[in-house]
């Protein structure tokens, strides 16, 4: 896949790294040549030196044949001109744009451009560890309405089946892992001592797992 990354920062850096290990043609732009050196002079891919929504750079970049497209400036504002750039006039299939206000990533949301606010997920996951200390949040979704959590079976619930924690919009059981393999569990599934389970849960719902789970009183 041919990906470009307009930013080379470190999320930037860590994301063309590793787009480039596994195999993509990654190219990076930034306007500071001291940033493009982090990435180490074994990176396979190019670097180029320009702004990333300046036309010129962006057809030398390749623009016009790249599959993927990620804005990780530490400008909201370059970031956005720049997805809208190649998304709207290249029609790049894949673009995600880096934003820290998630005020602005709501809004450009709508307009179809996948943001990622490194705001808004740094304050839930600070809360959801604070607050959910007995739950190992794995994935947060959206805007942290939607969490993938795991935890152990509690002896209470060993014999009991998936059923008794499945709460239809607020509570799923994804899968269990049971020495060392994983499946997909059916509501009659019965849990066993020493099982590893992963919860989709909807944020409002993550005190009443607890409870099912008996580690809050309820």
């Amino acid at each position: 896949m041919k990906v470009i990354i307009m930013g080379c920062g470190k999320v930037g850096t860590q994301v063309s790294r590793r787009m480039a290990a596994e195999g993509n043609e990654v190219t990076v732009i930034d306007p500071d040549p001291a940033a493009l050196a982090r990435l180490g002079s074994d990176f396979p891919g190019r670097r180029l030196s320009g702004v990333g929504f300046d036309r010129k750079v962006l057809l030398e970049a390749g623009i016009e044949q790249a599959e993927a497209f990620a804005a990780t400036s530490t400008s909201d504002t370059a970031n956005i001109v720049a997805a809208r750039i190649a998304r709207t006039i290249y029609r790049v299939p894949r673009v995600v744009c880096r934003l820290y206000d998630p005020r602005r990533a709501e809004i450009y949301k709508r307009l179809g451009l996948v943001t990622i606010s490194v705001t808004s997920w740094g304050a839930q996951r600070i809360y959801e560890l604070l607050s959910h200390a007995e739950l190992d949040t794995l994935l947060s979704f959206g805007q942290g309405q939607v969490a993938l959590v795991e935890a152990e079976v509690p002896p209470a619930l060993v014999g009991r089946a998936v059923s008794h924690v499945s709460i239809p919009g607020e509570v799923s059981v994804v899968a269990i892992t049971r020495q060392g393999e994983a499946f997909l569990p059916l509501l009659g599934s019965e849990f066993r001592d020493g099982d590893l389970v992963e919860f989709a849960v909807h944020a409002s719902a993550m005190e009443r797992l607890e409870s099912l789970l008996g580690l809050k009183g309820g």
